[in-house]
């Protein structure tokens, strides 16, 4: 089996982009956008736990990702994230509870070292699986190519960043 090597430098500066938009996000940090919203800090943690999450998906392991049973799965596969992969954006939806952040780093510093060790086991999770090929299983989606995968992960890192207020208009 061929060894499919996955460069994830440009997910990787999309976090990077991320990180430092949440760290703009100054007297804010701790502060929801809106009732019922998260803040800065808690969107970071959101996404650092989505992508960790996801890594334990793609292993295989157990995950807080929403794990849906085998015939729902082509559905979220087909109307979810085949849908934002080829459109380049999330739809309006709510995480599942368990993936819900109770609180994020403690200051708009930390942001950076927070994305850094999320993306970091993602990356791992990403070698380590197109090592076995091209696929992976996931609890939500099912049998899937990993670069939809990637760039669905990638989509929702974006989603997120335009909800700080520290992002680029």
């Amino acid at each position: 089996m061929s060894q499919n090597v996955y460069d994830l430098s440009s997910f990787r500066s999309t976090v990077q982009h991320f990180a430092r938009a949440a760290q703009a996000s100054g007297d804010q940090w701790t502060v929801p956008r809106a009732r019922g919203k998260w803040s800065p800090s808690q969107v970071v943690e959101h996404v650092a736990m989505a992508l960790e999450q996801s890594a334990n998906d793609i292993m295989g392991r157990p995950t807080l990702v929403l794990s849906l049973p085998a015939p729902l799965r082509f559905v979220a596969r087909t109307l979810g994230m085949n849908r934002v992969v080829r459109r380049g954006r999330l739809f309006k939806a709510k995480t599942n509870s368990a993936m819900n952040p109770g609180a994020g780093p403690a200051t708009a510093s930390e942001a950076e070292a927070r994305m850094s060790v999320a993306m970091d086991a993602f990356d791992a999770a990403v070698q380590m699986a197109s090592a076995q090929g091209d696929t992976i299983h996931s609890v939500t989606f099912g049998k899937v190519r990993l670069a939809d995968y990637i760039r669905f992960q990638e989509i929702h890192v974006q989603h997120h960043e335009e909800q700080l207020p520290g992002a680029e208009a």
